[in-house]
């Protein structure tokens, strides 16, 4: 069967979910919600047919908006778990303003339940279509066959990774850079396709227009260079094309919308978050009477110091020895630390940092300035990082993990700095209520003999 078939089966069962959902969605709009409007009016007319197809549009370009924030559909290369995950989010935020349109069609607040009940058909669909989808999937697309060319250690690391996703990628063969151009191109012809991690340029281009001439995919792990090519403006001179890499900090009207969003969301997010905040403050002083909260120097934007604040999470005098990062079942965590780290309700009195102006909602992780030392002193170009404010959320924060390398935040965080824009930042946002609930993001640095 063609790959295009194959491609065209699963959009398939993409939209066969989402006319399920919308005309779950439908039918309650109109057996419940309509009814109600019509009412409400002199006549008893209920909204024509126009208005019926409108209310279908945006609730399609809620639910679409919403999957593609939050991978919704993304059967494969995702387990069944996170996909369920995923369509749950999407479902509530998507009913949820929905909801909100109605109340403000009606002028008043209307019962949900009726809502509830749809939203909770369709999370049985989700988990129903989320396994049929799967084993179709697999069975479409078995793993692809690849060989890994390698030219440094961090190839196993990457490798690793790719055994987590096994129905999606099957590392058959690792050949070193150094093996020769010969072996390298015996080997793309073998496997489905190649993995490119660490090798000197001219290599990495011959091997790229190899995989392009046999109409092999190629995977390629990014360097530094590579990311903010990425990252730069295509112009034209007269017929030559031009990428330029501007490497400038972000644009001034930039700065002052970015501000604007963080003091008003920050404002915000401070009064929901008080009661939470009050709780956590007093079980954090009832446990073992010692302060609420840990000010500790980090790094923002021009590697400038502040005072970052967080709810203690560890027993008084946990570094008095120095620096060290968490580690997994650390013995310094308290029983209250060890929830609220879970919840990231510790991170909360960020909230006053971003209003003060020491940090963005959404910008790199805030690195304390010995550990930052440190990393730079194994690669000079970590402090890349602080061309922006840090953030309370951010690229490396959402699609990594507490224990994700040093290297990788750096990339990570690069890749934010070098394709910034507001809805890049409203999109994380969104993305960072899915990681609050996954466990592996709190992970602490892993242990090993």
């Amino acid at each position: 069967m063609a790959h295009n078939t194959r491609k065209l089966i699963m959009h398939g069962m993409y939209l066969l979910l989402t006319a399920l959902y919308s005309g779950i969605y439908m039918y309650v709009w109109e057996k419940y919600y309509n009814k109600v409007l019509a009412t409400d009016r002199i006549t008893t007319d209920h909204i024509g047919w126009k208005g019926n197809m409108l209310i279908l549009f945006v609730y399609l370009v809620l639910i679409m908006l919403f999957a593609g924030t939050y991978n919704s559909f993304k059967v494969g290369s995702q387990s069944k778990a996170s996909v369920i995950y995923s369509q749950v989010l999407m479902l509530l935020f998507s009913n949820g303003v929905t909801y909100a349109q109605i109340a403000l069609l009606q002028r008043s607040v209307p019962t949900p339940l009726p809502l509830l009940a749809a939203v909770g058909i369709q999370i049985v669909c989700a988990v129903i279509w989320t396994f049929a989808a799967d084993a179709l999937h697999g069975r479409l697309f078995p793993a692809r066959r690849m060989v890994m060319i390698y030219g440094s250690r961090q190839a196993v690391s990457v490798v690793k990774k790719m055994a987590r996703h096994d129905k999606r990628f099957l590392v058959c063969k690792a050949v070193n850079a150094d093996e020769g151009t010969e072996e390298i191109s015996s080997a793309i012809d073998e496997y489905d396709a190649a993995i490119i991690c660490d090798i000197p340029g001219q290599l990495k281009n011959d091997i790229i227009k190899a995989c392009y001439d046999r109409h092999k995919r190629v995977y390629i792990v990014p360097k530094i260079t590579d990311i903010i090519i990425r990252g730069g403006e295509e112009i034209h001179l007269m017929d030559t094309p031009l990428v330029v890499c501007k490497n400038d900090d972000l644009p001034l009207e930039g700065q002052f919308f970015k501000r604007i969003c963080d003091l008003i969301l920050a404002t915000i997010a401070l009064v929901i978050a008080s009661p939470f905040m009050l709780i956590t403050a007093i079980c954090i002083k009832a446990y073992d009477r010692g302060p609420v909260f840990y000010a500790q120097e980090r790094y923002t934007k021009d590697a400038r110091v502040f005072k970052l604040y967080k709810f203690r999470s560890m027993i008084v005098d946990a570094e008095k020895a120095g620096a060290i990062l968490a580690s997994e079942n650390d013995p310094r965590i308290t029983p209250v630390g060890k929830v609220i780290r879970q919840l990231r309700i510790d991170e909360l009195p960020q909230l006053i940092n971003i209003i003060k102006g020491d940090m963005s909602i959404v910008g790199p992780r805030p690195e304390r300035p010995e550990l930052a030392a440190k990393n730079e002193e194994l690669m000079p170009e970590f402090s890349y990082r602080l061309r922006v404010k840090a953030g309370l959320t951010g690229y490396a924060q959402v699609m990594g993990k507490y224990n994700t390398t040093p290297y990788d935040k750096l990339r990570l965080d690069l890749m934010y700095i070098e394709n910034w824009s507001l809805l890049l930042d409203f999109k994380l946002m969104l993305m960072t209520v899915k990681i609050l609930f996954l466990p592996e993001s709190t992970e602490g640095v892993k242990e090993e003999e």
